[in-house]
C-alpha cells in the first residue's frame, strides 16, 4: 500500500490551505457569530476549481480525484467547517450524483456552471417525518404531460437558501414504497418554490440550513434524473460519496483542534512550568494525534477505492463513524487543554466544538452508519 501522495495531489493540499489561511480564516469567527454566509469565499472556491474538483474537465470541473478532494476538504474545514461543509454538499452530492447519471443535456445545463461556482447547489431529502428513515418521502411528484407538480416540504437543507439548483426528491408512486421515489433538478426560480425557514444552529452558523417548500411547483419531465422510481436509489449511492466529505470536514476539525491545542501547550504556563511539560498534557496530545490518523486512513482507504471503481460504501460508512467520533473528542480536550480559555469565544476551540457535533449527525447518523456497517457484514 502506497501512502505517499502525488505531487498533484500536494499541490492541491497546499493550495487549499493557502486560500484558507488567506482568504476564510480572516472572517470565520465573524461570520459565525453573524450566522453570515461566506459568498465571496465560496466563489473563489468555484474560481479555484474547488467546487467541482471531481467533474470531468469538459463540463468545466477539475478531473480530479477523490483523494485529493479529501485533501482540499480538510484544510478548509480546519479554517471553516462552514466552508467546509459547503463544499462538500456541491461536490460529494449535487455534482457527483448529475455525473453520474444525469443526461447530457442535465450535464450540459447545470453540471456545468456548478462545477465553475457560476452556480450553487443543494440536495434536498430530508424531511420532518424522513430524515434517518428517508425513504418515507411525503413530498408528491405527480405527473401533468411534459410537467411533474411537486407539493411538500424539505427541511435540514444545506445551502438551500443561497442554491441556485436543488436536487429534489420527490414520491411519484407511493404503493412502491422506496422504489416509487424520483429526483429532479428545481431552479431557485420555479414558481411554487420557496425558502420557509432559515434554522439558527449550535455549529457551522456561516452555512445556511433551511426549510423548502414545494406549492404546486411545476418542474419539466426533462429535469427528472434517470427513470421514475431511480430517485431513493440515486440518494443512496450519492450519500456514500458524501459520507467520504464529511468524515474529511471532521478530519479537518479534529486536525484544527490538536494544532491549537499544541500551540496553546507551549505557551501557556501553571505552577512554573509550560502545561506541555505535564504528562496529563502530553497524553491527551497523544492520544488525539494517534486517533486522528486512524480516522485519516479509514478515509483515504475509502477514497481509494472510490478512485480504484471497487466497492466503497461500507469503508465510507466506517470512516464517517469514526472520523465523526474522533471530532467530537479531539474538539473536548482542546476545551479542557485550553482551560476557562476554552469555553470563551476569543479562542477558536469552542467552535470546534459546536461544528464538530453536527458530522455524527447529517449525511447519516452515526447510528445509520452502524446500520450499514453491520449489514454489509451479515450479508450472504
Amino acid at each position: 500500500m502506497n501512502f505517499d501522495f502525488s505531487e498533484t495531489q500536494l499541490m492541491i493540499r497546499e493550495t487549499a490551505r493557502k486560500f484558507a489561511e488567506e482568504e476564510i480564516a480572516p472572517s470565520a469567527s465573524e461570520r459565525d457569530e453573524k450566522e453570515e454566509f461566506p459568498t465571496e469565499a465560496v466563489k473563489k472556491l468555484g474560481e479555484l476549481g474547488f467546487m467541482g474538483m471531481m467533474v470531468p474537465e469538459q463540463y468545466g470541473g477539475s478531473s480530479l480525484d477523490t483523494v485529493s478532494y479529501v485533501l482540499a476538504i480538510e484544510e478548509v474545514s480546519k479554517v471553516d467547517a462552514s466552508c467546509g461543509v459547503i463544499m462538500s454538499v456541491n461536490n460529494s452530492l449535487v455534482c457527483f450524483g448529475l455525473n453520474q447519471w444525469g443526461s447530457e443535456e442535465q450535464k450540459q445545463k447545470y453540471l456545468a456552471p456548478l462545477a465553475v461556482g457560476k452556480k450553487l447547489g443543494a440536495f434536498a431529502l430530508s424531511e420532518p417525518e424522513a430524515g434517518s428513515d428517508a425513504s418515507n418521502q411525503r413530498t408528491r411528484a405527480t405527473r401533468d404531460g411534459d410537467y411533474y407538480v411537486l407539493n411538500g416540504t424539505k427541511n435540514f437543507i444545506t445551502n438551500g437558501a443561497n442554491a441556485d439548483v436543488v436536487l429534489v426528491m420527490a414520491t411519484t408512486d407511493k404503493s412502491k414504497g422506496a422504489n416509487g421515489v424520483s429526483t429532479f433538478i428545481v431552479e431557485k426560480e420555479t414558481p411554487g418554490f420557496s425558502v420557509a425557514k432559515k434554522e439558527k444552529k449550535l455549529g457551522i452558523r456561516s452555512s445556511d440550513t433551511v426549510s423548502l417548500a414545494f406549492q404546486d411547483c411545476r418542474v419539466p419531465v426533462a429535469n427528472r434524473i434517470g427513470e421514475e422510481g431511480f430517485g431513493f436509489k440515486f440518494a443512496m449511492k450519492t450519500l456514500d460519496g458524501g459520507r467520504i466529505g464529511i468524515a474529511a470536514q471532521a478530519s479537518g476539525i479534529a486536525k484544527a483542534s490538536l494544532e491549537a491545542s499544541i500551540r496553546y501547550a507551549k505557551q501557556r504556563k501553571a505552577f512554573g512550568k509550560y502545561i506541555a511539560e505535564f504528562q496529563a498534557i502530553q497524553f491527551k496530545l497523544a492520544d488525539m494525534a494517534t486517533n486522528i490518523d486512524a480516522a485519516r486512513m479509514l478515509i483515504f482507504k475509502a477514497a481509494a477505492l472510490k478512485d480504484a471503481g471497487q466497492p466503497y460504501a461500507l469503508v465510507a460508512a466506517m470512516a464517517k463513524l469514526y472520523a465523526s467520533k474522533v471530532a467530537v473528542g479531539s474538539a473536548l480536550e482542546a476545551i479542557q487543554i485550553h482551560g476557562g480559555y476554552g469555553y470563551i469565544k476569543d479562542y477558536s476551540v469552542e467552535r470546534y466544538l459546536r461544528d464538530a457535533k453536527i458530522t455524527e449527525i447529517y449525511e447519516g447518523t452515526s447510528e445509520v452508519q452502524r446500520i450499514v456497517i453491520s449489514r454489509a457484514l451479515l450479508r450472504d
